[in-house]
């Protein structure tokens, strides 16, 4: 055990993750030149086009160090984005070190810290990584100075690197065998071990990855899941070079996979602590939580033919990605579909990339929503996350939304601004810290319904792309909650409705009217937009009708001519709209369901 050592990469996002783990696969040359290919670790596409790690690796690295011993580094990679945070901690529980990369250029962001309080949390060692060394802007003192005040940590400790060019990367493989303490555990007691990630593979079945704590693992074994009390028995297990190898046995501090003909990827949860059947642990590793949807949207094929791919297709997702919970849907407007819970609004964003690429399918998304909690004038309590099930305002005693407290870090130039948009989103300012003479730190607490929409996009954009952004779900707390109809020429139209605050009600409408305006074509009578709260119209816009002269072939003569043809006009018109279908273009929904803009 003392010849291992396991460790993590943690960043803000684009900070040269990837890139300093495809540099130290290269050095200790587990892979040939001829297979390597950049982000080697990333294996979606979407991960590649996007530079973001969405769906994390491990690899061993066998290393020689300059004592001359053999060492086994495993890298637990973890993804960069907020949206999986309890993914980042249960594989920083896994280690014993992290490595805290930071760019040379920009700095300490909101992710960086997040990240570091993470790794602290875990009481894992951690070694400051300046990254990006060889940019021009790279500002070296600078961030040194920001690890001393906004981190707590030795600047001098800091390893300097330049992943693109391999610079500092011996270094950084030293800095992991002498700086990082080697795994602790009894090989001899009852197995216990944590899974940190899973996969499906179509001939295997569900991979399971996880780092042994005390015990050892053989194939041939029976285990037994804590969380859910099932019992399997070991196929293989085995550690990752890129590809998967087989082991006799895995023992305490080993991090690797097994396979045990599991069918689904939700049978093996994140957190959950694998023990033998006949001589379980005692009790589980702590912090073992479910992965609980915060963003809710209805996912509908813009062809009704294509409902059944879409089925198919979710169904080949969510073996891969546990955190996709979904169920069947409809809507008089769109047809059959499907709502989706998701874990932020990138999982959202990556979910319907893939489905579109992967599946070749078009696709409507309802607008976002979060979930509510309903007190009932009966004393029942509901959870509401689709505008269709929102109850009659009349049995509703109080609504409660959920609240997050945001850190925000940024440049003191953008102040004012960065709180013109947080007020603006019914958020409260709790308190604000200078990092350094032009940093600081602002914390908010916001609804996370007014987040969900272009919150992080209107960030960036009065920012500057300076501002980063990081939060966390604190609680549920009273609101005044509203259910926004949209109403096409008097017919409701249930796929446009939105839940929104009461302030917000009116702004929305208007939005969706207006939208909706450019999106309609015209007909031969007029047509009325509407957006109500019940039966209170709250905004109007109308789509203008075409129009045929009728007066053309009057010349001269009484008014009352002209005035007969007009009326006659206008009953035709009143018989037309009466009779008439408004026919709304996918166009339309899709105006409507992008994020606001202000």
């Amino acid at each position: 055990m003392k010849y291992i050592r396991n460790f993590s990469i943690i960043a803000h996002i684009d900070h040269g993750k990837s890139t300093l783990s495809d540099r130290l696969i290269q050095r200790t040359g587990i892979i040939e030149a001829r297979d390597f290919k950049d982000q080697i670790l990333d294996s979606m596409d979407i991960e590649r086009e996007r530079g973001i790690t969405i769906k994390s690796q491990t690899v061993c690295l066998p290393y020689r160090a300059a004592d001359g011993k053999d060492y086994h580094l495993n890298l637990i990679d973890t993804p960069g984005h907020v949206d999986f945070t309890y993914e980042v901690s249960r594989a920083l529980k896994s280690c014993e070190g992290a490595l805290l990369l930071i760019d040379a250029s920009q700095g300490v962001e909101a992710q960086t810290l997040a990240n570091l309080y993470l790794a602290l949390e875990h009481n894992l060692e951690v070694i400051p990584v300046i990254n990006k060394i060889d940019l021009p802007s790279a500002d070296i003192e600078r961030v040194r100075q920001q690890i001393a005040d906004d981190l707590g940590l030795d600047p001098d400790s800091a390893i300097l690197t330049s992943a693109k060019e391999g610079i500092g990367i011996d270094e950084i493989l030293e800095a992991v065998v002498t700086k990082l303490p080697p795994p602790i555990g009894d090989p001899d007691q009852p197995l216990k071990s944590l899974i940190f990630d899973s996969h499906y593979d179509p001939f295997r079945g569900t991979v399971v990855h996880f780092r042994v704590f005390d015990g050892r693992l053989r194939a041939g074994d029976h285990i037994r899941f804590m969380s859910n009390g099932a019992v399997h028995k070991v196929e293989e297990v085995g550690i990752f070079q890129i590809i998967r190898k087989p082991q006799p046995e895995l023992t305490a501090g080993d991090v690797g996979y097994l396979i045990a003909g599991i069918k689904t990827v939700s049978d093996t949860r994140c957190g959950d602590t694998i023990t033998l059947d006949r001589h379980p642990c005692e009790r589980p590793l702590a912090g073992f939580k479910e992965a609980k949807p915060v963003v809710f949207s209805s996912i509908y094929p813009v062809s009704t033919d294509d409902y059944e791919e879409l089925a198919v297709g979710l169904e080949k997702l969510k073996l891969n990605d546990a955190s996709l919970i979904y169920e069947k849907d409809s809507s008089v407007a769109l047809g059959f579909g499907f709502r989706c819970g998701f874990l932020g609004l990138l999982h959202l964003e990556v979910v319907q990339e893939r489905l579109e690429r992967e599946y070749d399918l078009s696709l409507i998304l309802t607008a976002p929503s979060v979930r509510y909690e309903v007190d009932l004038t009966n004393g029942e309590m509901v959870i509401i996350d689709n505008p269709a099930l929102y109850p009659d305002p009349a049995q509703i005693a109080r609504t409660r939304e959920p609240f997050i407290r945001a850190a925000i870090i940024t440049p003191d130039r953008y102040m004012g601004a960065i709180m013109k948009l947080c007020l603006d989103r019914r958020g409260i300012n709790k308190n604000y810290q200078y990092l350094t003479s032009n940093r600081l730190e602002m914390v908010f607490e916001l609804p996370l319904a007014e987040v969900v929409y272009d919150f992080y996009d209107r960030l960036k954009s009065i920012t500057q792309g300076y501002g980063s952004f990081d939060y966390e779900i604190i609680d549920y707390r009273e609101t005044d909650l509203v259910k926004v109809d949209i109403l096409i020429n008097g017919e409701r139209v249930d796929a446009l409705s939105q839940l929104a605050h009461r302030d917000r009600a009116v702004e929305r409408a208007r939005n969706a009217c207006e939208r909706l305006r450019e999106e309609i074509p015209r007909q031969m009578f007029k047509i009325a937009i509407q957006g109500a709260i019940g039966a209170t119209i709250i905004a109007r816009t109308t789509v203008s009708p075409f129009r045929k002269d009728v007066t053309a072939k009057c010349y001269g003569g009484d008014i009352t001519r002209k005035r007969k043809l007009l009326e006659k006009q206008k009953k035709g018109k009143k018989r037309m709209k009466m009779v008439g279908k408004v026919e709304i273009p996918q166009s339309a929904f899709l105006s409507v369901l992008r994020t606001d803009t202000d």
